[in-house]
């Protein structure tokens, strides 16, 4: 392998082929740095996984035995990890993303090797404050040993500037990889395979929503609001991307509601296969109590199709309400419906909320810009 002119080592608590906010950010940043090298050290979390997989300017280390616990283990096998590495290769900093199990091994490195700088990156999406105590304390070490934070909103800035005063703090949020979520290439004989493959027809209105099966996500609170749409449009659908431990409980919501030819289940979804299934909804919904981002409604703006959620964590920072989506209430399904109802039916307002939506996501959200953002650190230093 080519010496490249700066070497990178990153902590995260998952990569691939687990998906979310922080492993999409670490893939598509480092593979548009072709000329930084980065090691990557997480858990391996699965038998199944490799210890070693190495491409390009890219190389994996997972440590742990391949059991589901390895990531309770990995502030400790992450930072002996660290050791062997470091005999082989100088760093010029090191980057944990997110402050959990992944930068626990961070900061363990930083103790013991304070001159490295130590770069890390807030992706949380849960309500930071109400977490327990063990977490949040948890939390408040690793981000008052940073030199240098990066955090997804402004929402999560200000929580990190309430713990660490003297760390550098820059928002970069997550991005979308805009030809992958683009209308082109999208074929519509594909489209029409795939609306028969669910069991929709031409005259459905579809509601998308693309989450974690959590009580965050208040997706009861959404699956009652589509009760009362139907009463006004009977061949509205909702499709529901993701996985988790309410589906039972949402699946017997449904049902008492009278709802079950109206919710599919759609389980877990490939995220290259994502763009075809946003493409046939006509809305895009997730009315969370909390996000620290919202990579999703941003795939969703990046597609084409209009978005609604609610004012918290980071989400006001792309959604202006009536000009880049909708706002609902927190809690209030006759609200939610209200404002699905307006989305649906006020074609003016669609128009301009996707094409207002599109212009942000070119101008704010691409994954080149955010990895220019991040190359201008590597280079330039903390």
């Amino acid at each position: 392998m080519t010496e490249k002119s700066k070497r990178i080592l990153i902590f995260t608590t998952a990569y691939k082929p687990f998906v979310g906010g922080s492993e999409m950010a670490i893939e598509n940043i480092s593979r548009r740095l072709p000329s930084i090298f980065f090691d990557i050290v997480t858990p391996r979390h699965s038998r199944k996984l490799e210890k070693f997989t190495e491409n390009e300017n890219i190389r994996v280390h997972r440590v742990g035995f391949g059991w589901s616990s390895d990531k309770y283990f990995f502030p400790i096998s992450g930072f002996l990890k660290t050791f062997s590495l470091m005999k082989k290769n100088d760093y010029y900093l090191f980057h944990a993303y997110q402050a959990s199990y992944g930068a626990g091994a961070a900061w363990l490195l930083k103790v013991f090797k304070p001159k490295i700088k130590f770069l890390l990156t807030i992706q949380e999406g849960e309500d930071l404050n109400k977490q327990n105590f063990w977490v949040r304390f948890f939390r408040s070490l690793i981000v008052g040993k940073a030199d240098m934070i990066t955090s997804i909103s402004n929402y999560l800035a200000d929580y990190v500037k309430s713990i660490n005063e003297k760390a550098m703090v820059v928002i970069i949020p997550n991005g979308v990889d805009i030809e992958n979520f683009s209308l082109k290439g999208i074929e519509d004989g594909r489209q029409a395979l795939l609306k028969e493959k669910i069991g929709l027809k031409e005259d459905n209105r579809v509601i998308i929503t693309v989450s974690r099966l959590v009580s965050k996500n208040c997706l009861d609170n959404l699956i009652t609001a589509v009760a009362k749409v139907k009463s006004q449009l009977p061949e509205i659908k909702l499709l529901i991307i993701g996985n988790g431990p309410l589906l039972k409980k949402l699946k017997l919501i449904s049902e008492r509601l009278n709802l079950n030819n109206s919710v599919l289940f759609l389980g877990e979804i490939s995220h290259e296969n994502l763009p075809e299934y946003l493409k046939i909804a006509d809305v895009f919904i997730r009315p969370s109590k909390s996000e620290g981002l919202g990579n999703s409604f941003l795939e969703a703006m990046a597609t084409g199709v209009p978005i609604i959620g609610t004012p918290v964590g980071g989400i006001p920072d792309f959604l202006a309400d009536r000009q880049t989506g909708l706002f609902c209430r927190v809690g209030d399904s006759d609200d939610l419906a209200e404002k699905t109802m307006e989305v649906l039916t006020d074609k003016n307002l669609r128009i301009k909320i996707i094409n207002n939506a599109r212009l942000l996501i070119e101008e704010k959200y691409n994954w080149e810009i955010i990895a220019r953002k991040f190359e201008s650190i590597y280079t330039y230093g903390i």
